[in-house]
């Protein structure tokens, strides 16, 4: 940007803020600690003016934002950590499949495109057993509640212009099918029944819901759930990393649509793909 141009800018929005504030320019000279007359000529226009590094602050703290929206180098008023407060913050995780904070993010989110992925497998996927099995671990919450979690977003996946995409990759599945790695232990009838359900609500609930498969040796993600334009949330174990800013969650959504592009498996290929992988396991 031009001098002329900065100058202008700020002394636009010093004069814009002191009107919103009601600061007189007495009160601001003093509280930047300089003579009536510094302020009297950033404010005037006849001559091109800018004040120096401890000016510029002095005159953001006492108006309440940031120095480099007086000059023209944000456009956004707040100081960077009330900025990254906004649109950044951590939110505790509960360890169990019924998150009742991912819930309410479903409900914020209501008639916006949610994209998922999952931890594991995605909850509204999973059979009643896989989730008595899974809540073993955990004395806090019931099975009950997961299932009644799980339906209620069934529920909104059956009303009009919902849209809900999830990315897992393959080798989860594979995993499943096999009984390996995080699934070691599940009885070989439970996870028949689940690939057998998984397989058979992806092809009812399309193209409302669409599951893709993606390589993790060629991508790969951590699990993300994006709430259409209104927040993102990265799942680390303990906590969510939430993003509300469009650049983040447009970042996020960018991963998203690539993990998409590079799937193994369509969405509309899912069902057919998820039980051919069972049955070669069971080959085996």
């Amino acid at each position: 940007m031009h001098k002329n141009d900065r100058a202008e800018l700020f002394r636009t929005r010093l004069a814009a803020r002191l009107a919103l504030t009601g600061l007189s320019r007495s009160a601001l000279a003093r509280a930047a600690g300089v003579d009536r007359s510094t302020i009297a000529q950033l404010l005037s226009g006849d001559e091109v003016r800018l004040p120096n590094a401890h000016l510029a602050a002095e005159c953001a703290s006492a108006l309440g934002v940031s120095a480099d929206w007086l000059l023209g180098l944000s456009d956004r008023p707040e100081s960077a950590a009330e900025v990254l407060s906004a649109n950044f913050r951590m939110e505790a995780a509960q360890r169990t499949p019924a998150d009742e904070q991912i819930i309410a993010w479903h409900q914020e989110a209501a008639g916006h495109k949610i994209r998922h992925v999952p931890a594991t497998l995605p909850d509204i996927l999973k059979t009643e057993a896989v989730l008595e099995w899974e809540y073993a671990a955990f004395l806090d919450k019931t099975p009950e509640q997961a299932r009644g979690a799980m339906r209620e977003t069934i529920d909104w996946l059956r009303t009009p212009g919902s849209d809900y995409e999830i990315c897992v990759s393959i080798d989860k599945i594979r995993s499943l099918a096999r009984g390996e790695g995080y699934w070691q232990g599940l009885a070989a009838e439970a996870r028949a029944e689940q690939i057998d359900f998984m397989a058979g609500r992806c092809e009812r609930l399309y193209p409302s819901l669409r599951l893709y498969l993606y390589d993790s040796k060629k991508v790969f993600s951590a699990p993300v759930s994006i709430f259409g334009r209104l927040l993102a949330a990265v799942y680390v174990g303990q906590f969510y990393l939430v993003y509300r800013d469009n650049r983040q969650i447009a970042a996020l959504t960018e991963h998203f649509d690539t993990l998409v592009r590079e799937s193994e498996v369509e969405a509309r290929n899912a069902g057919r793909i998820i039980r051919e992988m069972f049955d070669e396991a069971s080959l085996r």
